[in-house]
């Protein structure tokens, strides 16, 4: 088994207040949830208004596989016309089947 974590730093440049910030990491949020099938949550810079930090983990049963999600979700924030991504960290650990 295969585990993939990603973490995305974004900067939300038409932010001008914590609710909308709140809307377009949400959105962001969702969006991958939805099409990625992946578990996604807030992890850092919780109260700055223009800033955010997102921690995104795939399961599969291959490296490549999760290599390939782990583009296309790059590829999917960078085009979000909502946020701009500053940072990208990706790791992933095989668990092996005992």
């Amino acid at each position: 088994m295969w585990v993939a974590v990603l973490r995305i730093d974004l900067l939300i440049p038409g932010s001008r207040s914590l609710k909308d910030r709140r809307q377009a990491v949400r959105s962001l949020k969702e969006r991958l949830r939805n099409k990625f099938d992946v578990a996604c949550g807030e992890v850092g810079d919780l109260e700055n208004w223009n800033r955010a930090s997102l921690g995104i983990a795939a399961v599969a049963n291959e490296k490549a596989i999760l290599q390939k999600i782990a583009d296309e979700i790059s590829r999917y924030a960078q085009n979000d016309p909502n946020v701009q991504v500053t940072g990208l960290e990706r790791d992933f650990c095989n668990y092996g089947t005992s």
